[in-house]
């Protein structure tokens, strides 16, 4: 054989062998802490759902971007009258549901008057009561009057509650979601996965994964297992901050530390005694020591608060001062309210961040002499019990949707706060176009809420994201509670 039929054989099998250009993945496994009860952000308030759904299966008019800002969606544009009452909104062209509905105006209006009506089940409702009517000239021009000029209003259509769903698929969009967006519901197999695929005929930019799977695996213990075998390819909020030292020592990964608006807090039922007296509510303030707690339960990851705002929007007011940790006068208050002898029911949800923050507040309590039944429950039975019944004495959560002041003037918000005058606070902030009256308003009613001591305000929840170094486009912070993969893809 000569040279040259050698050489030709060797580089055929080379080329065999080795394969010059390997394809980039096109699917992806994310781990999730907390299996969403539905999938229908218009009907429940747990975060996990829109985690899931947001900017994936669902969009809105607008959307919110991972830097905070308000951007198009299924409307390309809007214009806003001087009085700030009126706006009209210009819809996209050529956008289908995944069931191949036409989208139009009518869906906007039907979503709208839908999420706003007496019969409404929306979490969010309070934030389509300034809409005074939605009026459609034809299918591509949406034009909403609103009683009063409302400052929050483009954002608060970007919000995962203000999703366009269509009349014939909304009903079922619990366990069979049909949205307009870049990935289209596959499966949902209970207790262990949600599939999505690729919307092959999305009307914007074909995302670069084909397939996603949601996988829920809710111990700490697993999740750092089936990353390290890499059976999961990202967690974007990973739920043990012990491990991220290993992570970061692993050139695999990539490890980013970032911010959620999750509002962490002892949130207390203000509505029943003895927490109906602002002493008793101010005495458990001093007895929390949230530096421990964030030493303890986030291994000093997470950032301290003193009211319901995040240090990282536009207004934060720094009062983690106002209730230092000071045991001795929490027990002078308790002293002084008359309570010789109180026990309390602490119930917690699953996330770490409170059921390891639960354990450490109830041993400062029991140093004031409270003492605490810590009740673990799951997800579901949290949402009926706490957030529903109101039957708890004190509980743990993160509040994680973006500037919700609002929640205080809710006559029936599960922790109870009644407050004339704070509602009538919040109404002019919500009337207030002007951005610096907007930020003294904010000011305000955040000094309001520490000095009511409505809640023992504890720490902004860090977003702590884990995930394998070759995967770009993942959200570093979380201005809102969602995994947005529109933008995420594998570089060999």
């Amino acid at each position: 054989m000569n040279f040259l039929a050698r050489a030709f054989l060797a580089l055929f099998a080379f080329a065999i062998l080795t394969p010059a250009f390997a394809a980039p993945r096109t699917d992806l496994v994310v781990g999730v802490r907390l299996e969403p009860p539905h999938l229908d952000p218009t009907a429940g308030a747990a975060a996990a759902i829109g985690e899931i759904t947001y900017a994936n299966v669902f969009e809105g008019l607008t959307r919110i971007d991972r830097d905070g800002k308000v951007k198009p969606a299924l409307a390309s544009s809007w214009e806003i009258s001087d009085d700030g009452k009126t706006y009209v909104f210009r819809l996209r062209s050529g956008v289908t549901f995944h069931d191949g509905t036409t989208f139009s105006a009518s869906d906007v209006k039907f979503s709208l008057e839908r999420a706003r009506g007496e019969g409404s089940v929306n979490p969010q409702k309070g934030l389509f009561e300034p809409i005074e009517k939605i009026e459609t000239s034809d299918p591509t021009t949406v034009k909403i009057t609103l009683k009063r000029p409302t400052g929050a209003f483009l954002f608060n259509l970007g919000w995962p509650a203000a999703i366009i769903v269509s009349a014939k698929s909304a009903e079922t969009n619990k366990t069979n979601p049909i949205g307009t967006g870049p990935f289209r519901f596959s499966n949902w197999t209970k207790g262990a996965s949600v599939e999505l695929v690729r919307n092959e005929t999305y009307w914007g930019r074909k995302t670069a994964l084909e397939k996603v799977l949601f996988r829920v695996i809710a111990d700490p213990s697993a999740a750092y297992a089936s990353l390290m075998a890499g059976d999961v390819d990202a967690y974007p909020i990973y739920p043990a901050p012990e491990n991220l030292d290993q992570f970061r020592a692993d050139k695999r990964f990539t490890v980013v530390v970032g911010n959620t608006e999750g509002k962490t807090i002892l949130a207390i039922n203000n509505g029943k005694a003895p927490f109906n007296d602002l002493k008793v509510r101010q005495a458990l303030a001093y007895a929390v020591d949230r530096n421990a707690v964030i030493t303890g339960a986030m291994f000093g990851i997470g950032q301290p608060i003193g009211s319901h705002f995040s240090p990282t929007d536009p207004g934060y007011v720094d009062l983690t001062a106002q209730y230092a940790y000071d045991p001795y006068k929490a027990k002078a208050l308790l002293r002084e309210a008359g309570v010789n002898e109180l026990k309390l029911r602490l119930v917690l949800p699953p996330p770490e961040y409170a059921r390891r923050g639960g354990e450490i507040i109830a041993q400062q309590l029991k140093a004031i002499g409270i003492a605490v039944e810590i009740v673990p429950v799951e997800w579901a039975q949290w949402l009926s019990d706490v957030f529903k019944a109101k039957n708890y004495d004190l509980t743990i959560i993160s509040h994680v949707e973006p500037m919700d002041l609002d929640i205080y003037a809710r006559d029936d918000y599960y922790f109870d706060y009644k407050s004339p005058a704070y509602k009538v606070l919040y109404a002019e902030l919500a009337a207030t176009t002007d951005e610096a009256k907007r930020l003294e308003l904010i000011e305000k009613a955040q000094k309001m809420l520490a000095d009511e001591c409505v809640n023992v305000f504890l720490f902004l929840l860090p977003k702590s994201g884990i995930w394998n170094a070759k995967l770009k486009g993942l959200w570093e912070n979380a201005p809102i509670p969602v995994n947005d993969l529109t933008e995420v893809e594998w570089v060999e």
